[in-house]
This record gives structure tokens, sequence and C-alpha cells, in this order.
């Protein structure tokens, strides 16, 4: 930098500036919970982010290896419990795979209507609290209002609004009450036309565009070596999605539904001419893209679960009471996975013949998703931390299971 004196001389002064570590975290609103990042710094360009995780660590793993396979479905709703049903369908159905049972039709196709239920709910606060992060706070009123009219749905098949441990081995711990279908059509008949105001306040908004898109831009390929899944993936272009591409046992639970997997091809997303066209400044895998698929899959879920009414009312049988598994398990092993709100959420039992199950592992979705934030936080502004870790879209109790 070059001074002038009072004579006009002129005198070169070399400024430098020194790295430091910011800790953001783990009290941070836009860590979206316990999350602790330590950020290296030169003034406001942030050239290193390292995750720190662990503090909601709760062992619940190794308490799943000391209890029978229903008596730890509590366990998984404290896992991703902004999709606490979801958590409970994933592990309901690896013990299914280890007893090699069948479930019924009319199980089924209730599991899809729950499932996906609890995808638009996930979905809602993840929208909404990413537009908080980003300092626009109407979309978090908003969100949470439709998200509390479907807790309500919830609350009336199992008694409880966050975590729920309705869907059990064998299908559900209760059948859907009656006229609850036509309280569901109703949310949805309701619900179908807000998300048009979802889009003007957020999608649109060309503030949150300019915040988000060209930001945290992931390559395809860097998506696939870090393992990310669900609307992270998705939103890279790679064209996945467990309901169709998973395991048989899971996929066939979507057999017979008509639905495009969200991901845009060519320029274009499946039905892009009922949604608002993909901004200019937008590039594909970058934060705007991750949100995108997201609201896209609200109104994905909204098909799937008039279709899910559709089935379940025509269908006859068992609606799929839980198996009693107080007796010993087979002797084996199985994993399953299943496309979670935030992507491949696995599940891994051994039995050794016993009731209790000798090994049960969990493979978090959120926990690859949340890797790559180290290499898409390199060489950005210290305000777009939020912006990136928020289309991430990470729950920390499913990390630190």
């Amino acid at each position: 930098m070059a001074t002038q004196t009072d004579d006009s001389q002129i005198i070169e002064i070399d400024v430098r500036t020194d790295e430091m570590l910011v800790n953001m975290g783990p009290q941070h609103p836009s860590t979206h919970g316990v999350l602790r990042l330590v950020l290296r710094t030169d003034g406001e360009i942030v050239s290193e982010v390292t995750p720190h995780i662990g503090y909601l660590h709760r062992c619940a793993e190794k308490i799943g290896e000391n209890l029978t396979p229903r008596q730890w479905v509590p366990y998984t709703d404290r896992m991703d419990y902004l999709a606490g049903m979801n958590m409970n369908l994933g592990w309901a159905l690896v013990v299914e795979k280890l007893l090699d049972y069948d479930l019924p039709e009319k199980a089924r196709h209730l599991r899809v209507i729950i499932a996906e239920l609890g995808r638009i709910a996930s979905h809602l606060v993840g929208m909404g609290t990413f537009g908080l992060d980003l300092g626009s706070f109407s979309p978090f009123l908003y969100a949470f209002r439709e998200r509390e009219k479907i807790l309500d749905l919830f609350e009336e098949v199992c008694g409880a609004r966050l975590t729920y441990s309705y869907l059990t081995v064998g299908g559900a711990t209760s059948d859907l009450p009656g006229g609850w279908l036509q309280k569901c059509e109703a949310f949805l008949e309701q619900f179908e036309p807000v998300i048009a105001e979802y889009h003007a306040l957020l999608t649109t908004n060309s503030i949150f565009v300019k915040r988000t898109a060209g930001i945290g831009t992931m390559s395809p390929e860097l998506a696939i070596a870090y393992g990310c899944s669900g609307p992270v993936l998705r939103g890279s272009g790679i064209d996945q999605d467990l309901r169709r591409d998973g395991e048989e046992r899971y996929t066939e639970m979507y057999d017979g539904y008509a639905f495009e997997v969200i991901v845009e091809k060519d320029g274009h997303y499946p039905r892009d001419h009922d949604y608002p066209a993909v901004p200019r400044e937008a590039e594909l895998g970058d934060s705007w893209h991750r949100f995108y698929v997201r609201m896209l899959e609200v109104m994905q879920a909204i098909d799937l679960i008039r279709q899910g009414i559709d089935r379940y009312s025509t269908s006859s049988g068992s609606w799929g009471e839980p198996i009693k598994l107080n007796q010993r398990l087979p002797a084996g092993e199985a994993y399953l996975e299943t496309e979670a709100p935030r992507g491949q959420m696995g599940f891994y039992l051994v039995s050794d013949g016993s009731a209790i199950p000798w090994r049960v592992r969990a493979r978090s979705s959120c926990f690859c998703n949340l890797s790559v934030a180290e290499v898409l936080c390199r060489n950005i502004l210290i305000a777009d931390i939020p912006a990136i870790v928020g289309s991430l879209d990470v729950v920390m109790g499913e990390i630190d299971r």
C-alpha cells in the first residue's frame, strides 16, 4: 500500500493479514443443530472448513444390540427426527428382510402414504430453515403452518407429533382411523396451491437467487466421490432414486406408482412447465438446485400420496399388524437402504439366532452429504457458509447416532 507524506514523498508500506480460526457452532442457528465448523479465514475469505461432529452422539447402534428389534423402533425416530416415519420404515424393512416376511398389499400402500407425508414435512422444514439462514423469516412461518397440519394427521394415527414409532415390523402399530383418508385428501387440496407462494417467497426471489445461484457448485463426479445421495446428489444432475433403483424389497412398495425422478435432464426438470423456470444465474449442482429439487419433490410426493390413497381404499386384507418378536430371530444378516428425505438411509442387522440382534448399524445419508462441505466451502465468503450448509439440509441426530 502506498501513502504520501506532506512533502510529497511516497512511502511503500507492506500490509499483511493473518489467518484466523473461527468457530461456527456448535450453538449457531445456521449449523442446523449441534454442528461445529472450524473456519480458516483470511479476512472475509474462507480457505478451509473442518466439520466437527459428535456433540449429539447417543450410542444408538450399541443400544440396538441390547434390545429386541421392536424395542429399538423408538430409537430410529431420534435419528432423523424431522423424518421419523421414514426412519421407522427403513428399520422395519430390514427386519422383515431378515425374517423373509412379505408385507400385505394394503400395508404397502399405507406405508407409501405415511412415508411421503413424512417427506413433505421434512422438506418443509428444510425450505423454511434455509430461508431463515439467509435472512428471510416469512418462509419459515409459512412452512411450519402447513407442517403442523401434517403433524395433526400423524397425531391422529399414532398419538405423537415428532417421534412416532408407527411404522413397525409387519406393517404399522394400527390401521388408519376412520375418516383419516378424507382429511388427508382435504389437506392435499388445500396445500397444493400454497406451494406457489413458496416459489414466490424463495425460489424466484431475486435476493435468494443471488445468495444461492452459483454458490457451492458440486460436480456430478464430486457428488459420487463423496457418496452423496438424495436431493444433494440429484441437485448435481445424477439420476438416482432408491424408490426406483433400490432393492426389490423396497421398490416393490412403489410398484405400480407413476412418478419421475426429480433431476435435471437436458436443462429441464420433469414437468418443468408446472414450475418456475431455472434462473440464468444458476449452475447445475449449486445451492439453488439442491433447494429446487426438494421443492419439486414436495409436488411429487403429493401425487404419490393421492395414488396411495386410491390403492389403499380399494385394497383388501390386513393393514399389516405388528409381528411379535419375543422369540428368536433367524440367524443371518440383512442390509437395506431406503430413499429417506435426505438420501440413502441404510440399516444393517446381524443375528446370531437369539431374540436380540448381535450387530446393529446405520448408514447415514447426512454424514456423507456433510463431508463434501469441506470441498464446497473453499475460497468463498464467510456469508456464503450458511447458504452451502443449509442447502445440504443435514440433521445431526442422524449423523451422531
